[in-house]
């Protein structure tokens, strides 16, 4: 047999070779790719099974229109008691730039004396009450010229279950100062893991020098807790339980799915800081009352949007 035949024919079976060894490898990923898949589907059905069965209501919600830069998230938090109609307590803008994976938190004060689109000037967390999400976002869409994407909305009884479900051991906060004033709970001076009721007195503290201006901190301190919470890496393989559960406690216009992609996509960049602001901005509102509306807070509207777009970057 000639050389070149030989080497031919050893080129042959090298090539076989490579190509089931390739072949294997194709089929080890995809099977690693279902297995990760199917994981996912049973932890989210598993979270829908504590959510239980939860009939949510229509909101009237009409999402801006999509970017490639970046998304923002309506937050918000009511205290409903009961009741069919409340005001929102808690609103916040949660700006994500997928282009530099920076996750930004603005909160809103809950007085800001607000032109609300069809209606007089009221407090802010009026618009909410009068016309629900869709109304709110009009409102902040005028006033600050931001766009939203997409709206959660909590309750905050609902809080505290969900708390209680995704962090069984407390979520640690440092406390700093003793808390007791009309929270439902008493809470020490420093560092402590909180349960959901505890967590919840925490954020809606308000009975000190700082009124409002502290409790939205503390708000933003407790979002923080939370993402750093969900985000440990012990409890990245939990993410779509989690998820799942929060279907029972929260209203959102985004699919399941695309909070997990959402929730992933933001993590490919790794974990990120959470960058915080506070509207109105110190030095650029006063207090005032007016019969209709009670105690406000007037702002300077321009110096705010001008500070608000300066910190998200568009």
């Amino acid at each position: 047999m000639e050389e070149h035949e030989i080497r031919s024919r050893k080129e042959k079976r090298i090539k076989k070779k490579r190509l089931r060894i390739g072949r294997l490898i194709v089929a080890l990923f995809l099977l690693m790719i279902i297995g990760v898949i199917a994981y996912s589907v049973h932890q989210y059905r598993m979270g829908l099974e504590l959510a239980g069965d939860v009939e949510k209501e229509e909101v009237d919600f009409l999402p801006d229109e999509d970017n490639e830069g970046f998304v923002n998230y309506l937050i918000i938090g009511v205290d409903s008691r009961g009741e069919e109609k409340s005001r929102s307590d808690t609103m916040m803008l949660l700006s994500w730039n997928k282009e530099t994976n920076d996750v930004k938190l603005v909160s809103f004060m809950r007085d800001i004396y607000a032109n609300i689109p069809g209606y007089d000037s009221w407090k802010l967390n009026t618009a909410y009450y009068l016309g629900g999400v869709q109304l709110l976002k009009k409102t902040l869409n005028e006033m600050f010229d931001i766009p939203i994407h997409h709206y959660v909305v909590m309750d905050f009884k609902s809080f505290e279950s969900l708390i209680d479900l995704i962090a069984p051991n407390g979520v640690e906060i440092e406390v700093e100062k003793d808390m007791s004033a009309y929270i439902g709970v008493t809470l020490k001076k420093g560092v402590h893991r909180l349960n959901g009721k505890e967590l919840l007195g925490y954020a809606r503290f308000r009975h000190d020098e700082q009124g409002d201006f502290g409790r939205v901190e503390r708000q933003q301190k407790v979002i923080e807790a939370l993402k750093d919470e969900v985000l440990r890496p012990a409890n990245i393989k939990n993410l779509p339980k989690l998820i799942g559960a929060a279907q029972g406690y929260i209203q959102t216009d985004m699919t399941s799915g695309e909070e997990i992609k959402t929730v992933f996509s933001v993590l490919k960049g790794g974990v990120p800081d959470l960058q915080k602001m506070t509207i109105p901005v110190e030095g650029t509102y006063r207090f005032n009352s007016y019969q209709h509306a009670g105690s406000v807070i007037e702002i300077d509207l321009e110096a705010n949007k001008r500070k608000l777009h300066e910190f998200l970057g568009y």
